[in-house]
């Protein structure tokens, strides 16, 4: 077994990181297994050299220990790129030029004041520059999507194995139609203009690279797995075993985000709890 815990270096880690941190590291230690430790950093216009320091320090300071060297997102470019080669030449990608405005505004017009289908990526694209040419080199300077029609072309369902429980109570053989992919899904970003990546491209290919086993990660991400099992099949890459877990919330039931500095792990470390009174906060004692 192979699980893995994998922040962005973009703010101080909160309670919710460090019940993930520390379960995927305990699951994988009652195993006999190995916990890694990625940081997800292709957002460089948000991630901080400070922010990954701290990273270590706090995980370090929780007890938790990786191997090394960490892998860096943004030291894997050539990675993602070849995989979206290998996309474009199935032709399955196709360069898109929309903004944020024009996807609302072209989502919106059938509607007749409806609201737009929305997805794990927000509204579901209404595929306006889906007759885009495809042909030529790899576009390099534009977003690149995914074709989501062709991708499940003669396939009525992609699958997985969930072993924790998620927001709907799924658990088990997991089974997700096709017609609800595309749906509810639609054609995602696979290559953003300012990244050359996406989160869920480089997911995949970093998980695989890693050989993670056991993807261990919130509720909040179980929508996103359909996307990683159509990229998977497409890559020909194993599909690991997801565990998605609870959230950790406030006392009002809002899930924690990097912007609750009051429930940060370092504001805990200077206010003298120890490892052990984190937890019993998350419930892991």
């Amino acid at each position: 077994m192979r699980t893995r815990f994998a922040p962005s270096p973009t703010g101080p880690l909160h309670l919710g990181h460090a019940y993930s941190a520390m379960l995927a590291s305990d699951i994988a230690r009652a195993a006999g297994g190995a916990f890694l430790l990625r940081i997800e950093d292709i957002d460089q216009s948000r991630a901080r050299p400070q922010w990954e320091s701290q990273i270590f320090d706090d995980l370090h300071w929780l007890g938790l220990d990786w191997p090394r060297p960490v892998m860096r997102q943004s030291e894997r470019m050539d990675s993602y790129r070849d995989a979206l080669e290998d996309l474009w030449s199935q032709g399955l990608l196709y360069p898109c030029t929309c903004k944020r405005r024009d996807i609302l505004e072209a989502a919106n017009a059938p509607q007749e004041g409806g609201a737009p289908p929305v997805g794990p990526d927000g509204i579901v694209y209404p595929g306006t520059c889906r007759r885009t040419a495809r042909t030529g080199p790899l576009p390099s300077e534009t977003a690149l999507r995914l074709d989501m029609s062709l991708a499940m072309h003669g396939i009525d369902f992609v699958s997985f194995t969930e072993t924790g429980v998620a927001q709907n109570g799924e658990t088990g053989a997991v089974r997700i139609p096709a017609k609800d992919i595309l749906t509810g899904i639609g054609d995602i970003v696979v290559a953003r203009r300012e990244m050359g990546t996406s989160y869920h491209l480089a997911v995949v290919i970093d998980d695989a690279a890693q050989g993670i086993t056991d993807v261990i990660r919130g509720q909040d991400l179980f929508e996103a797995t359909a996307i990683h099992v159509v990229l998977q099949r497409l890559l020909a890459l194993p599909t690991p075993t997801y565990h998605h877990h609870r959230l950790v919330r406030d006392d009002d039931g809002k899930r924690l985000a990097k912007r609750d500095d009051a429930r940060a792990i370092g504001r805990y470390r200077a206010d003298g709890l120890t490892p052990d009174d984190i937890r019993e906060k998350v419930g892991l004692a």
